[in-house]
């Protein structure tokens, strides 16, 4: 791993032989350490564990040991990365029995001892001897390398290419068959009536995208307000909204309409209160406990059972928290893999307000900076990172009503200009505290249009979080006067106006208003939008860009569009290893699947019908390639990133098999499925990494795509779009021979579904 000189020692193979007596640089990283125990005669049911001094180990009680985590049939692996001030390691193994904390076996000899990555001593087998004299020898591995985070980002990819065997099967990553015509192979036109609404069937009840919905109304609402009187049950537009959607759950204890409301402001010059966080010691998570300086580690994430070190209140011991499913609000991604990795560098490298990121939004009205900061919450949250839409015209409405007239945006009224800055210190403030408390990007929608307010915002954020500004600017008169009929048609502020085009004269006067102030954005780090909307070509400035998460969210931005256009999402036709409950594995279609292949092909044809520049895109698996074999005229792509879930080691088994022959990992994953990662194989995290490059390309395309696509796979697209929370993606609804149709356009995301059998 990494660049610098590895050291390792086998305490079979090599009997007295130690680690090579190198120096370990300490300016080159940090100390990645890996410990591992091999025996092909192992007890069942005692578990490897390793426990000794602290801060890394965790303590010399037993009833804290850390368990190792198997590897394969007979190795056992523990891996971490240890701080810089404390590379003494004073350890010993154990074996523990599996469902109980006694009683322990003790390695025989003496304690281990690791000092800057060298081994005190002679390597050696650790023995246990049981209570029936039975003794039991494990092999013993120690490796100790130098690495930083970057590497650690590296080693993950080369773990999952070179320990993942190939899924391809000699196909390449992308074919073309774009073969006109369609023949009578593909079935009678008869099989699917012309009809295509016969088909549909109500979208899960969950799904929040079902429908048209104005994108500021999904934002925060406002934290800090202390309220008397009486909640009407509506926010003024005249549409009941009692629950607000936050970060894709539902809270149904949100106001709506206030009639008697104080807002307190908070002194833009005010230190926040930083609650102290501390790491985790499973990259990827912070848990929120009082931080205990100097020690600190992080422990490499291998999916469920790697234990996580929590730093106790006695500053003597750390215990273990395995508790999987946790509420906490995680100031790291929940992603897996170099998403983690990376944002793992930018906290150790980085200063401590780029820990937080505040997405700023600058650019007068029906600019597109709504749907673009709800595009880049949906998608900064289906990454793993935790994030937020803070919109001011929501704290605004809240505040001072829905129905300001266009004089309440002058640059000549005081009284105006005030009541703004007061409803953005507040929406910033909340913001703040949010990142405070563990988010990690907030989006805040504003026109921000003059320097003195960009100002205002930079200096409240001054060693807190680090600002981007996100300009957007478009010259296209049509798309600006239709994002301007959209407004009043959705926006709160003119749905008690009776008159269209009496509201559509005030908004015009108000995006005057904002004009003659307007000044572009020129200073500290920002990224310009420019004539970006409709896919058509257009520009990207940036500037004093730097990082992982800006990096990504620049690319994401270079791809997006508004363009309307419809994706179809299918799982395949039913293969015969659906019918004999068989996971993974290559095999074709069943008598059930080629008809639904046939009826599929129909579908398109006619739902597609004028839309020749649409493409189907198709897993490197069989059964998706001939699910997809009838439709002719289209080009056809396949992409490996589109395979199925692989189950490693449990490929090709049933659940049934898997409960029996290996209880541990059956109950793993019960335990935690988003997590869950099996022997060898991937989980669902490790699915959504390797699926981004997908959803970038879809964002991309101007025209239809039909993406045909395996249950797992298709639960983590979907997720994307529907903007559902990370740990519901598993159990995300995906049945066969059904076809989700995902609608993108200048009014965000809608769905319908199609059952073309049962």
């Amino acid at each position: 791993m990494g660049t610098s000189a590895s050291k390792s020692t086998d305490g079979g193979s090599h009997g007295g032989e130690g680690l090579e007596e190198e120096n370990l640089d300490h300016a080159g990283g940090q100390l990645y350490i890996s410990l591992k125990m091999e025996n092909y005669k192992l007890k069942g049911e005692l578990i490897p564990h390793v426990y000794g001094s602290v801060p890394i180990v965790g303590s010399w009680d037993s009833s804290k040991a850390l368990s190792m985590e198997r590897e394969s049939a007979s190795m056992w692996e523990l891996s971490f990365v240890v701080p810089p001030n404390h590379e003494t390691l004073d350890f010993k193994f154990l074996l523990k029995p599996k469902y109980n904390s006694s009683p322990c076996v003790v390695e025989e000899g003496p304690n281990r001892q690791l000092i800057g990555g060298t081994l005190q001593g002679d390597a050696r087998l650790a023995i246990f001897r049981l209570n029936n004299d039975e003794v039991l020898e494990y092999r013993v591995f120690i490796l100790a390398d130098r690495v930083s985070p970057f590497d650690l980002a590296a080693s993950w990819r080369a773990y999952q290419e070179n320990l993942r065997p190939s899924s391809v099967r000699g196909i390449p990553d992308v074919s073309i068959d774009s073969v006109p015509g369609r023949g009578a192979e593909n079935g009678s036109a008869a099989t699917l009536e012309l009809d295509l609404e016969h088909y549909v069937v109500p979208a899960p009840s969950t799904s929040a995208n079902s429908g048209l919905v104005y994108a500021a109304n999904m934002t925060e609402t406002p934290r800090s307000l202390t309220h008397s009187g009486v909640f009407s049950n509506s926010d003024g537009s005249g549409n009941v909204s009692n629950s607000f959607k936050d970060g894709g759950g539902i809270s149904g204890d949100r106001p709506a309409t206030i009639k008697e409301m104080e807002i307190v402001v908070p002194d833009p010059v005010k230190m926040y209160s930083s609650a102290g966080m501390v790491e985790s010691k499973s990259v990827g998570t912070f848990s929120p406990l009082q931080k205990q300086d100097g020690h600190r580690g992080l422990f490499v994430d291998r999916g469920v059972g790697s234990p996580r070190l929590v730093k106790s209140s006695s500053s003597s011991t750390f215990a273990v928290d395995l508790k999987l499913d946790t509420e906490t609000k995680n100031s790291m991604p929940e992603a897996s893999g170099a998403v983690a990795a990376a944002a793992v560098a930018d906290q150790m490298l980085g200063p401590k307000e780029d820990r937080h990121l505040a997405i700023v939004l600058v650019g007068l009205p029906a600019r597109g900076k709504t749907f673009t900061a709800a595009k880049l919450t949906r998608y900064l949250r289906w990454l793993g990172h935790e994030t937020k839409h803070f919109n001011v015209g929501k704290y605004r409405r809240l505040k001072h009503g829905a129905n300001q007239t266009a004089d309440f945006f002058r640059a000549d009224n005081p009284e105006g200009i005030e009541a703004r800055n007061e409803v953005a210190a507040l929406a910033f403030d909340d913001m703040v505290s949010w990142m405070q408390e563990g988010g990690q990007v907030g989006i805040f929608d504003a026109t921000n249009s003059t320097k003195k307010r960009r100002n205002m915002l930079m200096k409240m954020a001054e060693g807190k979080c680090k600002i981007i500004f996100l300009e957007t600017i478009c010259n296209d008169e049509r798309i600006i006067e239709r994002n301007i009929r959209l407004k009043i048609q959705q926006s709160p502020d003119y749905a008690e106006q009776p008159d269209f085009e009496a509201g559509l004269e005030d908004f015009k006067t108000r995006l005057a208003n904002y004009g003659k102030v307007y000044e572009p954005v020129e200073e500290g780090s920002y990224i310009k939008m420019i004539d970006m909307v409709s896919g058509h070509g257009g520009q990207i400035q940036v500037n004093n860009i730097s990082g992982y998460l800006p990096g990504r969210i620049v690319f994401f931005l270079v791809n997006t569009h508004l363009t309307p256009r419809p994706i179809l999402l299918t799982r395949h036709g039913e293969s015969k290893d659906n019918v004999r409950g068989r996971i993974g594995g290559d095999t074709v279609l069943s008598d059930k699947g080629e008809i639904y292949a046939k009826k599929l092909s129909n579908f398109v044809e006619k739902r597609l019908k004028s839309e020749r520049a649409a493409s189907i895109w198709t897993s490197t698996l069989q059964r998706t390639i001939l699910t997809a074999s009838h439709l002719g005229g289209f080009p056809k792509i396949q992409w490996r990133a589109l395979d199925e879930i692989y189950a490693g080691v449990c490929d090709g088994m049933t659940y049934e098999e898997i409960k029996k022959n290996m209880p541990e990992e059956y109950e793993a994953r019960k335990k935690d499925k988003l997590r869950y990662r099996y022997p060898r194989g991937e989980s669902y995290l490790d699915v959504i990494q390797r699926l981004e490059p997908v959803i970038i390309e879809l964002e991309r395309q101007r025209a239809p795509v039909v993406v045909i696509s395996h249950q797992a796979v298709l639960r983590a697209l979907y997720s994307y779009f529907a903007d559902r929370p990370l740990k519901e993606v598993p159990h995300i609804e995906i049945p066969l021979h059904t076809i989700i149709e995902i609608q993108m356009g200048v009014s965000g995301v809608q769905e319908k579904r199609y059952k073309l059998m049962d």
